[in-house]
């Protein structure tokens, strides 16, 4: 139990870093959907935050963050997606492969999510850093070792939720970082509109979870 905590701490620890290096800018707002970018001191790559509301409860979108083997269906560019270890109901590793247009190579990590909610505010924070270890690395492939990403889910009224998503990635190799830095807004976009399309469906319905409610 220590160690979870220990482990929690860290993560929150670096992902509010990345947060309060950024000098937030409003890139893109489209159909409810804001999207900023933000310089990180020592990267070339843009920090991107992501605003949006949702008719949907927290555990809804939750329970869908953590299914991960069905990110495919929702989040851009996602080839393929399967859980590696279940550690608890609010603990998880993941692996997933992102496909990107020829000439560039495919791009994959292995992600620790771990769901922590404030038990005041009842903020539920969703850690997802990129870690080493569990898959080895594929010929052809590049394994990203550097990325942070953070949702951040506030409840807002019985069925309503204010979700905010910030991420870093780094996505090594050769990929020019003005490339990803000018499609950094159309991947947050269609994967906020595909979260809209999935909360819809019947698995994510009555959704309830002791450590987030």
């Amino acid at each position: 139990m220590y160690r979870t905590l220990l482990v929690a701490l860290m993560l929150v620890l670096k992902a509010v870093v990345v947060a309060a290096q950024c000098d937030w800018k409003l890139s893109t707002e489209r159909e409810g959907i804001k999207i900023y970018t933000g310089g990180v001191p020592g990267s070339t790559i843009k920090a991107i935050k992501v605003e949006a509301m949702f008719n949907a409860t927290a555990a809804q979108l939750v329970a869908l963050i953590m299914d991960v083997n069905t990110s495919p269906d929702w989040v851009y560019h996602t080839k393929s997606s399967k859980l590696i270890k279940q550690v608890s109901a609010s603990e998880l590793y993941y692996y997933s492969e992102v496909s990107l247009p020829w000439p560039a190579a495919n791009r994959d990590f292995v992600a620790h999510l771990i769901v922590t909610q404030n038990p005041d505010t009842k903020v539920i924070t969703i850690d997802g850093p990129a870690v080493a270890g569990f898959i080895p690395v594929k010929e052809g492939i590049v394994r990203i070792i550097d990325s942070k990403g953070k949702w951040i889910i506030t409840p807002i009224g019985t069925n309503q939720i204010k979700v905010e998503y910030s991420i870093h990635v780094d996505p090594g190799g050769s990929l020019p970082s003005w490339l990803v830095n000018m499609f950094a807004t159309e991947g947050p976009l269609k994967i906020f509109a595909g979260i809209k399309v999935q909360l819809q469906k019947s698995a994510y319905k009555n959704i309830e979870f002791a450590f987030a409610h």
